[in-house]
C-alpha cells in the first residue's frame, strides 16, 4: 500500500519511520516545501529498512501521491510567540486550503488523515475543504489519549495494556472525556479485576491517573519540546488498519451524526476503521456525568470552529 505524508516535521517524519519499521506500508512518499529536509529523511529511513521491512521510501512532490491509498496530513504552521488561537487557526486554515485540493488533484480517491493539532478542528476544516465524504477522512483525535489511559491503567494493575479496553472520547485536549464506567480487563469489568487481584482502584489512584493521561503532553512538551513517537505509532496503527480492512475499533475524530447534543461537530469517538475509512460510528455505554462531560467537549469544539468559520 502507497502512503503519502505531507510534512516532514516531528509528526511526519517518526510516522514515516514507525511505518517503514513496521511494513504497515510497500510504499512511503515524503512532501515538504523544504524539499532537502523530506530527502533527508528518506534517505535515513531507507538506511533503516534492512534491519526492518522491505520498504520504499523516497521524497517527492504531490505528483508522486497518485494511487496513494492514504495520505497523511503532518502540515500547519506553530505558533508565533503572542499569536492567539483563533490567528494560529486562521493560517492553518489557509495551509490546509492550499494542500487539500493539491493532494486530491493527484489522489482523488485516497484517504486523508488529519495528524496537525487542534486535531478535531482541522479535520472539520477539512471536511468543509475536500468536498468528499466524512468517513474518508479521518482525525487522529483521542487514539493517543486512549492509549495514555490503557498503559497508565495497565501499569496500576501490572498487565499488558493490550488486555486492556478503555476509552478516551471527546476532544483531543483538556476537555476529554475518560471513559471509567464501562472500561474492563479481559472481559472483566475494571473495578472487579482491580478487586480480583488485590490493586483496587482508589479515588487518589484514579485522580492520578486522570492527572497523567491528561497532562502528558504538558509534561513531555516541557521537557523536550514535542510530542511525536506516540502519534506515530498511532498514525502507524491507522494505516495497518486501512491496508488490512481491519474493521479495527480506534477512538478516532470525524463528523459526529448519531448522539444527541454533538451532532455536526468532530469528536473522537469509537469508530470502525477499513480499507474505505470510517465505516460505522459506535454509541458507547457512558453513565449520566460521561455524556454530560462528553456534552461539554462537543460544546468547546462548537464554539471553536464557529469562531474559524465556513471553509468549504
Amino acid at each position: 500500500m502507497k502512503v503519502g505524508i505531507i510534512g516532514c516535521g516531528f509528526v511526519g517524519s517518526t510516522a514515516a519511520y514507525a511505518m517503514a519499521l513496521e511494513g504497515a506500508a510497500s510504499e512511503i512518499v515524503l512532501v515538504d516545501l523544504k524539499s532537502e529536509l523530506a530527502k533527508a529523511h528518506a534517505e535515513d529511513i531507507l538506511h533503516a529498512t534492512p534491519f526492518a521491512r522491505p520498504v520504499r521510501i523516497i521524497a517527492g512532490d504531490y505528483a508522486d501521491l497518485k494511487r496513494s491509498s492514504a495520505v497523511v496530513l503532518a502540515c500547519g504552521v506553530a505558533q508565533r510567540p503572542g499569536e492567539t488561537r483563533l490567528q494560529l487557526l486562521e493560517r492553518n486554515a489557509q495551509v490546509f486550503e492550499a494542500v487539500v485540493p493539491r493532494v486530491l488533484r493527484e489522489a482523488p480517491d485516497t484517504l486523508l488523515i488529519v495528524a496537525s493539532n487542534p486535531v478535531d478542528i482541522i479535520t472539520h476544516m477539512v471536511i468543509q475543504i475536500s468536498g468528499i465524504p466524512p468517513g474518508r477522512i479521518i482525525g487522529t483525535g483521542t487514539m493517543l489519549d486512549t492509549a495514555r489511559f490503557r498503559a497508565l491503567l495497565g501499569g496500576h494493575l501490572q498487565v499488558a495494556s493490550a488486555s486492556v479496553h478503555a476509552y478516551v472520547l471527546g476532544e483531543h485536549g483538556d476537555s476529554e472525556v475518560l471513559i471509567w464506567s464501562s472500561a474492563d480487563v479481559g472481559g472483566v469489568p475494571l473495578a472487579d479485576f482491580a478487586r480480583q487481584i488485590s490493586r483496587p482502584l482508589a479515588d487518589h489512584d484514579r485522580s492520578s491517573i486522570e492527572e497523567g493521561v491528561r497532562r502528558a503532553a504538558y509534561r513531555i512538551i516541557e521537557g523536550k519540546g514535542a510530542t511525536y513517537y506516540g502519534i506515530g505509532a498511532g498514525i502507524t496503527r491507522l494505516v495497518r488498519a486501512i491496508r488490512g480492512n481491519e474493521g479495527a475499533v480506534l477512538t478516532i475524530s470525524g463528523l459526529s451524526m448519531k448522539i444527541a447534543d454533538i451532532r455536526d461537530v468532530c469528536l473522537s469517538l469509537p469508530r470502525v476503521v477499513g480499507a474505505q475509512g470510517v465505516v460505522a460510528e459506535l454509541r458507547p455505554n457512558l453513565s449520566s456525568a460521561e455524556l454530560e462531560a462528553l456534552q461539554h467537549s462537543a460544546g468547546v469544539l462548537r464554539r471553536a470552529a464557529g469562531e474559524l468559520g465556513d471553509h468549504s
